[in-house]
């Protein structure tokens, strides 16, 4: 075992040289960092005996402390970890394969979780601080980061990162996986080429902006898409007309902010031929429905709910925080904006499905209708798995006038 308070000898030195130099600045700072932490435990290896491992590992754990995330950078290079949580320096949680464990690794102390947190939100150009103590943010690999700090956080400074594979996962991975089948899959590319406007809900760790991403791929190459997030996350990788905005939080005197309602009201201008709006929390709810109601066809969106019925509830609830209007004027706007509502949940045995879908009718007698066209059926379960698939229900689409429009024949979809 190498000494401690050597390799803490050694990162100060480093650490020294870095503040002390300007030629660590710019867009090549982190590679020149990278280079120093080489050399000099190349130098050390000459005075304390290491192997080519350890020597790798050393030059890993000194640049994580110095520019990348400290303890934290192991569990973020872990492809099996899928969410990570810090409820304060001393514990750290993870998430793998739908199942939570507790890690042994600990920062040395809350102001390094603090610099470390400070570190991740600087670099989106982010700010959180004791007055603005709750912000989103991301990392550079797109993977989605919540910070809650003292004194709303009562242990000390918390942050949640959600993880999000390197390679933007396809259909053909959520079908081998269970998630729906294949006849479910094509059912819904054709509506998504077909211009419906469709809604995903469901709850938390559901799987909704996965299943967005993997919707949004289905859109044409030649059309004009406006993605609008709180922390870009989408991965877009088929279409090359596409422009990502995400908010910006308000300044350190409060002003400067850009929220969600900001950007649908300024894509609106920006000749897009789809909106894709990765979640709707608040008054953005009755923007994007304008949006979907004034020739935007084929937009899509997301909420948290735990059902498809719910989801139209929080709808209400979401436009009613931002406009005085009738109920049955937002029951109206609800029902002519969104075509399709797919609802996702998470089963007992923490696999992640595609439980229902329904196509959105008119409203009749004060009630937004449904057409259950798809619905998740329990077969039983064995070993602790669920057994079960999303089956049709014998319901066909009714609103079939945009599949004529985009050439299909609404008698050949495949229920």
């Amino acid at each position: 075992m190498i000494d401690e308070r050597l390799i803490e000898k050694l990162r100060e030195e480093i650490h020294d040289i870095i503040t002390t130099s300007d030629r660590f600045d710019g867009e090549d700072g982190d590679k020149k960092v990278f280079e120093l932490v080489e050399s000099k435990v190349l130098d050390f290896s000459k005075e304390v005996y290491m192997t080519a491992t350890q020597k790798l590992q050393l030059v890993n754990r000194i640049y994580a402390t110095l520019r990348g995330l400290d303890v934290l950078q192991p569990l973020i290079d872990d492809k099996t970890i899928t969410e990570i949580m810090i409820n304060s320096h001393k514990e750290i949680f993870v998430e793998r394969e739908g199942r939570v464990y507790q890690e042994s690794l600990t920062f040395e102390s809350e102001e390094k979780l603090d610099q470390i947190i400070k570190r991740i939100v600087g670099k989106v150009n982010r700010i959180v601080n004791e007055s603005s103590p709750i912000v989103d943010a991301r990392l550079l690999d797109g993977s989605r980061v919540n910070v809650v700090l003292p004194p709303i956080a009562l242990k000390g400074p918390t942050m949640t990162i959600r993880k999000f594979p390197e390679n933007p996962l396809t259909m053909q991975d959520l079908i081998k996986w269970g998630a729906l089948p294949e006849e479910v899959s094509d059912f819904l590319e054709k509506l998504v080429i077909a211009k419906y406007n469709i809604f995903i809900g469901g709850g938390t760790g559901s799987g909704k902006t996965t299943f967005l991403n993997v919707m949004s791929n289905f859109i044409p190459k030649d059309e004009r898409i406006i993605t609008i997030e709180d922390s870009a996350e989408l991965q877009i990788k088929n279409v090359p007309n596409l422009v990502s905005m995400e908010t910006r939080n308000a300044n350190t005197e409060g002003k400067g902010e850009i929220n969600i309602r900001d950007l649908i009201k300024s894509s609106l201008r920006m000749r897009p031929d789809r909106i894709v709006v990765g979640e709707v929390r608040g008054p953005e709810a009755l923007d994007m429905l304008q949006a979907m109601n004034t020739g935007h066809d084929g937009s899509l969106s997301t909420g948290h709910a735990n059902s498809t019925v719910d989801m139209l509830s929080r709808l209400e609830t979401m436009v009613l925080s931002g406009a005085s209007l009738p109920i049955e004027v937002i029951r109206k706007q609800i029902s002519s904006a969104i075509d399709i509502m797919v609802h996702l949940g998470r089963l007992r045995d923490k696999s992640r499905k595609v439980l229902a879908i329904s196509e959105v009718l008119d409203v009749v007698n004060g009630e937004i209708q449904l057409n259950p066209l798809f619905e998740f059926v329990e077969e039983g379960e064995v070993d602790g798995k669920v057994i079960g698939c999303l089956q049709p229900t014998g319901n066909r689409i009714r609103n079939d006038f945009k599949l004529k429009m985009a050439g299909m024949n609404p008698d050949k979809l495949n229920y």
